[in-house]
């Protein structure tokens, strides 16, 4: 039988990552994010570049959780020393699947939010692994969507709990930097700064969230990716020299026949 989710056990998991790689979230977030915030002030309020800041917003939210799905298989690997260039090296090979089908969710996600609301709420929840599904698992963009409703099926509500904290504890984290920009930020360049630090700092637990319930739901019975359906994956890892097969010994030639008797 198929166990459920901890909630609180993915959160505590999430900041243990997070304290622990501080050191190279952080600095990638922020001149990812810097871009963004620097675009979204020169757009100000016009709505005609509305379009093109949401555009540019998801790709580059959709790029950063790539390489922090990255790095959560480094760390379920037990590898704790994961650079910046690496981080970047985990999402490049499938920057266009992640881009497709993060416009597509966002997509599909704003509509339903817009219309109804509930339908929004389950498409986020039911499409939450698209990127390890694409990162780890190298689906394709179609196929990505699937593989995130099979691991997510029969935990729905574990995970949108967990995607609902998650939120929350983010939406706090920036509506602070907000508050202090508003009264101490006189100029435009700092209110940017600032924008970009709320994002620096709650950008990572989004996609923490992402990469640790993916493993989390592989470790509680979910349904292991079927082989084939996936796109290219890595190549097996040549082995080494002492783990290289021996040649079969040669068999001892025959002995000489003896001569006729005479």
């Amino acid at each position: 039988m198929k166990r459920k989710l901890s909630v609180g056990d993915t959160l505590n998991e999430v900041f243990s990552i997070y304290g622990a790689h501080a050191g190279v979230l952080l600095p990638v977030a922020f001149w990812l994010f810097l871009a963004v915030a620097i675009l979204n002030g020169i757009a100000g309020s016009h709505v005609v570049f509305l379009p093109l800041v949401i555009i540019v917003s998801t790709i580059a939210g959709t790029l950063y959780q790539g390489m922090v799905v990255g790095l959560v298989r480094d760390v379920q690997a037990g590898k704790s020393d994961s650079s910046v260039s690496e981080l970047f090296d985990y999402a490049m090979p499938v920057i266009l699947p992640l881009i497709g089908a993060g416009l597509l969710a966002g997509i599909g996600i704003g509509i339903g939010l817009i219309l109804v609301v509930v339908p929004g709420l389950f498409l986020l929840t039911i499409w939450a692994l698209i990127a390890p599904a694409i990162v780890i698992e190298h689906q394709r963009v179609i196929d990505s969507f699937k593989r995130s409703r099979e691991l997510v099926r029969g935990n729905g509500w574990p995970v949108f709990g967990a995607i609902v904290v998650a939120f929350l504890i983010a939406f706090v984290g920036s509506a602070i930097f907000a508050a202090i920009a508003a009264a101490i930020a006189d100029g435009w360049a700092l209110r940017i700064v600032f924008s970009a630090l709320a994002s620096t700092i709650t950008a990572p637990i989004g996609a923490l969230v992402a990469g640790v319930l993916y493993y989390r739901l592989l470790a509680i019975g979910g349904p292991a990716a079927v082989p084939g359906a996936a796109g290219p994956v890595d190549p097996p890892l040549a082995p080494s020299p002492q783990e290289m097969p021996s040649p079969p010994a040669s068999p001892d030639p025959p002995p000489p026949l003896a001569p006729p008797a005479s």
